[in-house]
C-alpha cells in the first residue's frame, strides 16, 4: 500500500505542473489585459474629442489616433466609457485582476464580496456622474445619461438625489454595519477602555488597562511571528494538535509567564515555535473579546494608545467635470442672452385674423320640430323590431345631431346595429352611423346629418381662445367636434397623419386648414414645409411663401415638386437630413429635437462643431396614389423610413390620397401613421383600409370627416378655408423680407446621375473608398448593389461611393440596367492608381 503511495504521488505532482502553466498564462493574460485597458480608457478621457469621428475608422491606415495604444485603444475607449458606463469602465478593468488572481489561485481579493461591491459602483457611478453634469459629460456614458434622463423625467431632479442619497447611505450602511445596536455597542465599549485607560493612569493604582496589556504582548509576540510555522514546527504526531496562527491578525489569548505580575513591567516574553504544543483534543481556546474598532487601532500603531492617535475625516469634494462648459455658457447667456433664432427675420409679422373671411353667426340653430320627429321615428322603429328604450339624448352639432340611446336591460348591442339601414330608410337621411357602444359611456350612439348644417369657418377656429392659447409644438386645428368645440391636435405629438377621401368630399380644404394653422403659428426660423404635388395646381398657392417656410434640393428651381423623379430625390435627401440630426441629437445627448433647441439656445452646444438651430420639416404629399404608381417602391421606402423614424429629430410626415387601397396605403405605411383622417369614401372597403372599421363611407361630404388617433373614432366638421383666403394669406407672409432662398436639403445623388455631380476631391473620399474600389476591380463588376451587400452600407452610402469611383476614373458612367464598366483591369494596377491618389 505505502509503494502504491509513493507511485502516484510523482504523478499526481506532475499533473499539477501541467496544469499550472495554462493557468499561469491565462492569469498573467488577464491581469496585463486589465493594465491594457486602463491606460487606453486614460488616453481616451484625454484625447476622446479630437478622436472621436475616427474611432470606428479601425482599418484605414491614413487615419492616426492620439491614444496610447492606437485606434484600437481609441476603440476600446469609446465602447466602455462613451458608449456604455462611463468613467465605471476602469472597475471593468479592475474585474479583470480580480479574474486573473482567482486563476492564479492568490487570495487578494474576496471574490463575492469583490463582486458585489463592483456591480454597485457599476451600477450607480454613471447615474451620479450624469446626474451631477446634467448628462454634459463623456464621464457618464450613454447608460448614465438614459437612466438620469429617464429618472429626471419621472420622478424630476430632487427625487434623482433623493435616490442616490438613499442608495449611498443604505450602502454604507451595510458595509459597515452601522445599525444603531453596533453603534451603541462600539460606544459602550469606547466609554469603558476610556474609563479604564483613566484609571491605569492614576498614581498608585493597580489596575492594568486590557487594551495596554494586549497592545504590549502584540508588540512582543509580533517580531517572532514573522517566522515561518511550516519551516521551524516539526511533523506533529497524532496526538499533538498545533492550534493555527494567523500573522495579519492574532486572535490567541497572550501568553503571560508565571513571574509577570503587569503588563507595564519590562519583561521579556518569548514563545518558542519549535517546542510541539500538547493540547488535549477537546482543549477550549479562547479569543480576545476585542471590537472591530479595537483591531483596527491595534493594527495602525501597537505602540500608541488611543488617545494619542489623531483621526481625521475628510470628505472629498464633489468635481464637476462641466463646470467650466457651464460656466462658459452662463457667461455668454449673460453677455449676449438666449439664441433666439428670430433675429433673422425680427420684423417678421405673424398674419393677421383680418386676412380670413368671416362668414357670419355660426352660431347653431335648434329646430325643435326636427328633434322631436326624429326621436319619435328612431323610438318608434327601435319599438317595432321589440328593442326597448330606457332614455334618450340629443347633441347638436355643426353638421350632424347625436342621438344617444340608453336601451333596456336584456337588449343586445349587436340588434341595434344590423338596424342601421332601417334607421336611414326611416329617417329619409344620408349617412346614418351607429356607434355601438359610445366609447367610455354606457349609451349607443346614432349619427343623423342635420337638414340645414351650419359653416365651420377657418376664421373662428383660429380666433378661438383654445388655439390662440395653445403651448403645443405643431398646433394643427381641424374644425368642431360634434358638441361644436374646436378640435385641436399636435402634428408632433401624433407624429404622422394619414388623410383619405374621395375626390370632391374636402381633402384638399383639409389640408389647406392644417396648413394654415401651422402658418398662424409658428415662425419661418421654427418650420419649414416640403411639398409634393403631383397634380400641379393643389399647393401652388404656397410657391410665394418659399424665401419663408419651403425647403428644396440645392439643384431644383421649384420649391413645390411635381416631378417624381425629384420626389425621390427629395425623399432620400430628407432620409440624409435626418441621419445628420440624430448626429447632432447624438453628440449633444438629447432624445428629441425640442431638447436639442433648448440646449442651443442656451449656448450650450457650440456652432463650430456642427451644431445649428433646427426647424420642424413638415413634409406635404397631396396625392400619395399617383407617386406609387409612377415610382412604387423607390417612393415608398423612403416615406416608411421617415415615418418610422424621423418623429423624434422634428421631421413629420402629412400624406394624402384619393384611393386608400390596400396597394397604395400597405401595411409598412400603415403601422408607422397611428393618427389617419378620412373624408368620404366610396365603399366600406375603402374606409376600413383607411381606418380599420367602416363608417368613412357613411359621411355626407362637405368636410364632414371622422378622425382617429389610435384609441377612438371621432366625428368632425372639418374647418372651411377658400382659395382667396389661402391666397391673401401667401401674399401677406410672401410681401415680408424673407431669407436669402428656401431652406436647402441635403445634396442626395442618384444611381442615374440625375443630381449634379461634383470633381473628385481625394480629402473628401469615403473611408471606404478603397476597399470599395478593390471589391469593383476584382470582381469587375461596377454595381451599387454589390457594394450595399459586400459593404453592408446602405443604397444612399454606397451610391455616393460609386460617384466617386465614377469621378476618380475607376469605372464609366451609369448605364441603365446594366453593371458600370470597370475601366481598371487586375489589382496591381488598382494600387498604383490608389497611390497616385494618395500623392
Amino acid at each position: 500500500m505505502e509503494k502504491k503511495t509513493q507511485k502516484t504521488q510523482p504523478v499526481a505532482q506532475e499533473q499539477s505542473k501541467i496544469l499550472s502553466k495554462p493557468r499561469i498564462f491565462f492569469g498573467l493574460l488577464f491581469i496585463v489585459f486589465a493594465g491594457i485597458l486602463t491606460i487606453s480608457f486614460i488616453s481616451y478621457l484625454i484625447n476622446w474629442k479630437s478622436d472621436q469621428s475616427q474611432a470606428g475608422a479601425l482599418l484605414d491606415k491614413t487615419i492616426k489616433s492620439s491614444n496610447i495604444f492606437g485606434k484600437m485603444g481609441q476603440w476600446l475607449g469609446k465602447i466602455f466609457i462613451y458608449e456604455s458606463i462611463g468613467i465605471a469602465a476602469f472597475i471593468v478593468a479592475f474585474l479583470f485582476v480580480v479574474f486573473g488572481t482567482m486563476i492564479l489561485k492568490k487570495k487578494i481579493f474576496k471574490p463575492w464580496m469583490t463582486f458585489g461591491h463592483s456591480l454597485f459602483f457599476i451600477c450607480w457611478l454613471p447615474i451620479f456622474f450624469g446626474a451631477v453634469t446634467k448628462g454634459q459629460s463623456v464621464l457618464c456614458g450613454v447608460y448614465g445619461y438614459q437612466i438620469m434622463d429617464t429618472m429626471v423625467s419621472m420622478i424630476g431632479s430632487v427625487g434623482l438625489w433623493v435616490v442616490l442619497a438613499v442608495s449611498i447611505l443604505l450602502y454604507f450602511i451595510l458595509e459597515f454595519n452601522l445599525r444603531p445596536s453596533s453603534i451603541k455597542n462600539k460606544l459602550d465599549t469606547l466609554n469603558e477602555n476610556t474609563i479604564g485607560r483613566v484609571k491605569a493612569m492614576m498614581p498608585n493604582s493597580d489596575e492594568d488597562f486590557e487594551a495596554d496589556q494586549e497592545l504590549a504582548v502584540e508588540e512582543e509576540i509580533r517580531p517572532e511571528q514573522k517566522i515561518t510555522v511550516q519551516e521551524v514546527v516539526p511533523t506533529p504526531k497524532k496526538t499533538e494538535i498545533i492550534p493555527e496562527i494567523t500573522i495579519e491578525e492574532p486572535k490567541l489569548d497572550p501568553i503571560i509567564t508565571p513571574n509577570q505580575t503587569s503588563f507595564n513591567e519590562e519583561k521579556e516574553v518569548k514563545i518558542d515555535f519549535s517546542t510541539p504544543v500538547n493540547l488535549p483534543v477537546d482543549a477550549p481556546v479562547s479569543l480576545p473579546k476585542t471590537t472591530p474598532q479595537d483591531a483596527f487601532d491595534l493594527k495602525v500603531n501597537p505602540t500608541t494608545s488611543v488617545d494619542d492617535i489623531s483621526f481625521k475625516v475628510e470628505v472629498a469634494p464633489v468635481i464637476d467635470i462641466v463646470d467650466d462648459a457651464d460656466k462658459q455658457s452662463q457667461d455668454l447667456v449673460d453677455k449676449h442672452g438666449l439664441y433666439d433664432h428670430r433675429l433673422d427675420l425680427a420684423k417678421f409679422q405673424m398674419p393677421p385674423i383680418d386676412l380670413l373671411k368671416d362668414y357670419g353667426n355660426e352660431e347653431i340653430s335648434i329646430n325643435k320640430d326636427e328633434l322631436e320627429e326624429n326621436k319619435n321615428k328612431i323610438v318608434g322603429l327601435l319599438k317595432n323590431f321589440n328593442v326597448g328604450i330606457a332614455e334618450i339624448k340629443a347633441t347638436i352639432g355643426p353638421t350632424v345631431t347625436l342621438y344617444e340611446i340608453v336601451p333596456e336591460a336584456g337588449i343586445r348591442v349587436a340588434s341595434i346595429k344590423k338596424l342601421q339601414d332601417d334607421i336611414a330608410l326611416n329617417l329619409s337621411a344620408l349617412g346614418i352611423r351607429i356607434i355601438a357602444p359610445m366609447p367610455g359611456k354606457g349609451t349607443i350612439g346614432i349619427e343623423v346629418p342635420r337638414k340645414n348644417p351650419t359653416m365651420v369657418s377657418m376664421r373662428s377656429v383660429i380666433a378661438s381662445q383654445k388655439f390662440q392659447n395653445t403651448d403645443m409644438d405643431l398646433p394643427v386645428v381641424f374644425g368642431k367636434t360634434i358638441s361644436n368645440e374646436v378640435f385641436m391636435a399636435d402634428l408632433s405629438k401624433m407624429p404622422h397623419l394619414l388623410m383619405a377621401g374621395a375626390t370632391g368630399q374636402g381633402k384638399s380644404v383639409g389640408i389647406n386648414a392644417i396648413l394654415t394653422s401651422l402658418l398662424y403659428k409658428k415662425h419661418p426660423s421654427e418650420l419649414k414645409f416640403v411639398m409634393v404635388d403631383p397634380k400641379k395646381v393643389e399647393l401652388s398657392l404656397y410657391s410665394k411663401i418659399e424665401r419663408h417656410y419651403l425647403a428644396k434640393l440645392p439643384d431644383s428651381d421649384d420649391a413645390i415638386i411635381t416631378d417624381t423623379n425629384k420626389v425621390i430625390n427629395t425623399l432620400n435627401s430628407l432620409c440624409i437630413e435626418m441621419d445628420q440630426r440624430y448626429d447632432l441629437l447624438k453628440n449633444a445627448f438629447c432624445k428629441n429635437l425640442k431638447e436639442y433647441n433648448k440646449k442651443f439656445s442656451e449656448r450650450k452646444l457650440n456652432p463650430e462643431n456642427g451644431h445649428r438651430y433646427l426647424p420642424y420639416i413638415v413634409l406635404v404629399v397631396d396625392e400619395f396614389a399617383d407617386l406609387i404608381m409612377t415610382a412604387g417602391k423607390e417612393v415608398e421606402l423612403p416615406i416608411a423610413r421617415l415615418a418610422q423614424l424621423a418623429r423624434a429629430v422634428g421631421i413629420h410626415l402629412i400624406v394624402a390620397t384619393q384611393r386608400p387601397s390596400v396597394n397604395v396605403i400597405t401595411g409598412m405605411i400603415k403601422a408607422n401613421f397611428p393618427a389617419r383622417a378620412a373624408f368620404r369614401v366610396i365603399s366600406s372597403v375603402d374606409s376600413r383600409t383607411i381606418l380599420d372599421s367602416t363608417g368613412a363611407d357613411q359621411l355626407i361630404g362637405k368636410g364632414d370627416m371622422l378622425y382617429f388617433n389610435g384609441n377612438e373614432i371621432l366625428r368632425l366638421q372639418c374647418a372651411f378655408v377658400d382659395t382667396p383666403e389661402v391666397e391673401k394669406l401667401a401674399e401677406f407672409i410672401g410681401e415680408q423680407k424673407g431669407y436669402a432662398s428656401a431652406f436647402m436639403l441635403p445634396e442626395f445623388v442618384s444611381e442615374d446621375g440625375s443630381s449634379s455631380v461634383a470633381a473628385f476631391d481625394p480629402n473628401e473620399k469615403d473611408v471606404l473608398f478603397e476597399e470599395a474600389a478593390r471589391i469593383i476591380v476584382s470582381t469587375q463588376q461596377g454595381s451599387t448593389s454589390m457594394l450595399q451587400r459586400q459593404l453592408k452600407l446602405g443604397y444612399n452610402r454606397a451610391g455616393r461611393i460609386m460617384d466617386q469611383l465614377e469621378a476618380s476614373g475607376l469605372v464609366g458612367g451609369f448605364n441603365g440596367a446594366k453593371a458600370r464598366e470597370v475601366l481598371i483591369s487586375d489589382l496591381h494596377s488598382l494600387e498604383q492608381f490608389l497611390e497616385d491618389l494618395r500623392n
